[in-house]
């Protein structure tokens, strides 16, 4: 009962709040007994009446979670503290010294220098390791990520001085470092899967997503692709428009990419240009679970205009359309303002009239019914089919569908696998044993494709590892090392080579064990494919 009155009465709270800056003044004199007046009443009693001191704001900002929460799973309340850090990975930028770390062992770990930042430009080096900060000690227990933010990132144009551990330098190194603005990168990896077939893996959709990508067609492109990988699993999404920018790569012009409706939204239709600069080559579009919005948007437009494949598995089904308000305070309010929908007409959003928990719960129950291992136990009602000019169908009503199943195969993935996971052991054995050998394995494998093909994790690297889980109490039951054994090595393997080398060295050593990669390539070298689904 007083979990629902403190609920109550934070909606009321709220919405007397959004009333003061979104009704004409006139609406105030309305009658007491009118809802606004309700709500500014409570905010009153409460404020003279109640038997503790109250943190308004704060009640207030619960009130908005609490009432947006009612509306849609993705209308958001973002807090003027926390807006910077939700819009910089989309924006595509930060200010600091240009490094990729890891806290390892209470010390700051330089995994590697963003190419061209300022920490690079110094000589500052992978496995370097950060133990002071403008004099003062930068190890021990309170260093954390947030520690780390703190102190390193700042505005272009301040200094920061640092002292660096080297293996093999008996003294500290110490650098005056000139923070500048760092690329976010939102490209994962850029890389050619064999001749012809080029693979780019797209991470979110942010401000430099289409620089990015246009310059990694064009290195693609130089090397002899005719046909493209584009990776969008795990992509939850960005910006709306760089996804219309993204989709117009691949459509001739005047296509409809999508068009969005609301309430108090007009219908708005986006077409593609004249601009395109992959509109010919054969395309297949990865997707899976975790791909959503932006992401779909993209899928969407390719299927319904017969122009390329979609692999993998049922997308996450966002097709809701956010435009960000902003409170007095510099708060924000991202509120759903429209649905879109893919150029046959389909609306790709899940429902979520069951609840908040419910809707983000709907992951664990497609692994409950099997659906993420058997395309068919996916069923939609033939009210929710459409049809491309192609006249193939497609569906609406709950993501995007994919014209090539690929099952997810639980298998490896033992408890144990994700013990060793969850724990950091993967990444706090690698990142010993890359500073223990990277010199010895840099002037034996200088580059990585020549690590890719000879190195091998053997059963005595194997075995060391496991040794090293045993000691932190991490150890398989029955028949689970079995079966996650292949995922293991490849796992270590691909995470040495991000250590040693470039952040895609990770990803392309997984293609050897990435069942929706192998299947895209199976894909388009296969003529068949394309002649009985596309047809074009």
């Amino acid at each position: 009962m007083k979990i629902r009155l403190i609920r109550t009465i934070y909606s009321m709270l709220f919405l007397s709040f959004l009333w003061g800056m979104v009704v004409p003044l006139h609406a105030q004199y309305y009658d007491p007994k009118t809802t606004a007046q309700k709500f500014a009443s409570v905010l009153q009693i409460i404020n003279f009446a109640y038997v503790d001191t109250i943190d308004e704001p704060d009640l207030v900002e619960k009130a908005i979670i609490s009432v947006l929460k009612e509306l849609d799973p993705h209308s958001q309340y973002i807090s003027k503290k926390d807006l910077r850090n939700a819009t910089e990975p989309l924006e595509g930028i930060f200010e600091g010294i240009g490094i990729s770390f890891q806290v390892y062992k209470d010390t700051i770990l330089v995994i590697s220098p963003v190419p061209g930042g300022p920490a690079e430009k110094l000589g500052i080096m992978a496995g370097d390791k950060i133990v002071k900060i403008d004099g003062e000690n930068a190890t021990g227990s309170y260093v954390d990520n947030n520690y780390v933010f703190k102190h390193l990132r700042g505005d272009k144009g301040t200094s920061v001085n640092v002292s660096i551990y080297r293996k093999g330098r008996k003294r500290l190194i110490d650098y005056t470092i000139m923070r500048d603005r760092i690329p976010i990168n939102s490209l994962d990896a850029v890389f050619m899967a064999v001749p012809e077939i080029g693979y780019i893996k797209l991470n979110r959709f942010s401000r430099t997503t289409m620089d990015e990508f246009r310059m990694a067609l064009g290195e693609l492109k130089d090397q002899g692709m005719s046909k493209l990988i584009l990776d969008l699993r795990g992509n939850s999404g960005g910006y709306l428009d760089v996804a219309i920018d993204l989709a117009d790569e691949f459509l001739g012009p005047g296509k409809l990419i999508l068009y969005t409706e609301g309430k108090s939204s007009p219908t708005r239709k986006y077409k593609s240009s004249f601009r395109g600069n992959f509109e010919e080559g054969k395309l297949v579009i990865l997707m899976d679970e975790g791909s959503a919005s932006a992401s779909e948007i993209v899928a969407g437009a390719i299927q319904d205009w017969d122009r390329g494949l979609i692999v993998g598995r049922r997308s996450f089904g966002k097709g809701l359309v956010q435009r960000p308000y902003y409170l007095p305070d510099s708060s924000v309010v991202r509120l759903t303002v429209a649905r879109y929908y893919t150029p046959t007409g389909r609306c790709i959003q899940k429902p979520y009239n069951e609840g908040y928990e419910e809707y983000y719960d709907d992951l664990a129950y497609r692994l409950e019914n099997g659906e993420l291992s058997d395309e068919h136990n996916i069923n939609f009602p033939d009210s929710l089919k459409y049809y491309t000019p192609n006249n193939r169908i497609v569906y609406g009503g709950g993501g995007i569908m994919p014209d090539v199943f690929v099952a997810w195969d639980s298998t490896y993935y033992t408890d144990f696998y994700v013990d060793l996971l969850s724990r950091g052991l993967f990444n706090d054995f690698v990142l010993d044993f890359v500073d223990q050998e990277r010199e010895y394995l840099l002037k034996r494998y200088p580059l990585f494709e020549e690590f890719n093909s000879r190195f091998r994790v053997d059963s005595r690297f194997l075995d060391n590892f496991l040794q090293f889980a045993e000691a932190l109490d991490v150890v398989p039951r029955e028949h689970e090392l079995e079966y996650s054994d292949e995922l293991i090595r490849f796992q270590l393997k691909a995470l040495i080579a991000r250590n040693l080398f470039e952040f895609k060295s990770y990803f392309q050593v997984l293609t050897s064990f990435d069942d929706g990669f192998r299947k895209a390539v199976e894909v388009l070298s296969d003529e068949s494919y394309f002649v009985e689904l596309v047809n074009n």
